[in-house]
Formats: structure tokens, C-alpha cells, sequence
């Protein structure tokens, strides 16, 4: 295994505690104490995962995770003594796939350090698999390409975002309970709520707006649409 991580973190004692556990596993690490070196790095020798602290000397996590994803989804993992909620929900709208509370076992970083990489992994291959394109109104996913269509017009989405859009196209006016999302799109080891899929889905309707995108109360959500897919 040599997916490279890039450790962005300025208390040493987490940077090297954490550093020792992935390579343990086999994992390349780079440790950077702030978001600054972090952005030179990612300018030279791109890692393929981040594990990111909000709090740094100057540009602070949430601005280095908005920069990242605005060229890349590579997956992202917040780490963070702020466990608010509102702190967890605005880490996943910037675009983490993941947001870990401090203090944490450096085994469950670990773990989902490594299920985050097999979903990757996994949602590639099915998808190169796959070929054509699927249109439900006015929304068109291309599957081999991984984009996404919107009234004829390209919509820059996340990965985790053309997931779930995907899996709502593949089964047009089937409601998806929030668990079943949860570990279609995190995965059946991921720890978090299905809070994740609120936030989601509503980061879907900002970016598409007119999208029939249902909430079924109390159970999940489902894409309506009356008529046939292409």
C-alpha cells in the first residue's frame, strides 16, 4: 500500500502519534504544521488523502479544505477539538468526507482512513465499468466521466454529491431510507449520524435548485419524476 497522506497539524504530539499509526499500515506520510506548507505541498507532490486540523496559524482548515476543493475531491478528513455541531456540519458543506473529534483513537482514524480509501477505490472501478450516459429531465449523469448535467449545463459537484445523485438516477421514485444512503455512499464501517445525509442533500438542492429531490418524512429521500430515463 503507498497512498500518500498529508498530516496537516500543529500540535507534534498528534502530528507524530498519528504519522507512526499510518505508517504502521504501510501508508506514505508528509507532516506539515499549517495550512501554508500544506498548499505547497499539494502545488508539488499532491497526496492522494488529507487529515486536516481546523485550528492552524494562519489559514485555518475550513479555507484550506474550501481551496482543495475547488481543484480536487480527494478525500479530506477533519480532525478537530471543536465537536459542536454546527462545526461537524460546516467541515462536511466545505466538502470533508469525514469529521473525527479530538481527543480520538488513532485505530479509528486509522480505520477510516483505510474505509475512506476503499470507497474511493470501489466507486471507481464500478463506475469505469459502466458506460453511456443517464438522463432523468432535466439532470444527466455521465457515469464514465463522472459529471454532471443540469438543464444542458455542467455542475461542479463533490464526490460523495455524484454519488448519491447517481444512486437517486439508478432508481428513480424508490425512497432510500438515511440508513441505507449512509452506507451506500460512507460505506458500512463509517461511524458518524445520518445527520451526513441531511447535509447532503442539502448541499445537492443549493447547487440544484429545481431538482425533484423529495424528502419522505421520517423515513429519507427520493428522486420523483414522472415519465421514462435515457
Amino acid at each position: 500500500m503507498n497512498n500518500h497522506i498529508g498530516i496537516v497539524e500543529d500540535d507534534s504530539n498528534i502530528r507524530n502519534i498519528v504519522s507512526a499509526y499510518l505508517k504502521n499500515e504501510g501508508f506514505m506520510v508528509s507532516l506539515l504544521e499549517s495550512a501554508e506548507e500544506a498548499w505547497e505541498l499539494w502545488q508539488t507532490c499532491p497526496p492522494n488523502m488529507w487529515i486536516l486540523d481546523i485550528m492552524l496559524p494562519g489559514m485555518d482548515g475550513y479555507e484550506f479544505c474550501k481551496r482543495i476543493r475547488k481543484e480536487s475531491e480527494v478525500p479530506i478528513i477533519i480532525i478537530s477539538a471543536k465537536d459542536e455541531e454546527i462545526d461537524k456540519i460546516l467541515g462536511l458543506e466545505l466538502g470533508s468526507d469525514d469529521y473525527l473529534t479530538k481527543p480520538f483513537s488513532p485505530r479509528e482514524l486509522v480505520a477510516r482512513v483505510k474505509r475512506l480509501f476503499k470507497r474511493s477505490s470501489t466507486t471507481f472501478k464500478t463506475l469505469e465499468a459502466s458506460d453511456g450516459r443517464i438522463t432523468v429531465d432535466k439532470l444527466t449523469i455521465d457515469r464514465e466521466e463522472r459529471r454532471i448535467f443540469f438543464n444542458n449545463e455542467e455542475c461542479e459537484v463533490t464526490t460523495k454529491e455524484f454519488d448519491m445523485l447517481f444512486i437517486l438516477v439508478e432508481n428513480v421514485n424508490r425512497a432510500f431510507s438515511r440508513d441505507e444512503l449512509l452506507v451506500k455512499i460512507w460505506g458500512d464501517n463509517y461511524f458518524g449520524s445520518d445527520r451526513a445525509v441531511d447535509d447532503l442533500v442539502k448541499r445537492i438542492r443549493k447547487k440544484l435548485p429545481d431538482l425533484p429531490l423529495e424528502t419522505v418524512w421520517g423515513y429519507g429521500y427520493r428522486l420523483r419524476h414522472e415519465g421514462d430515463t435515457t
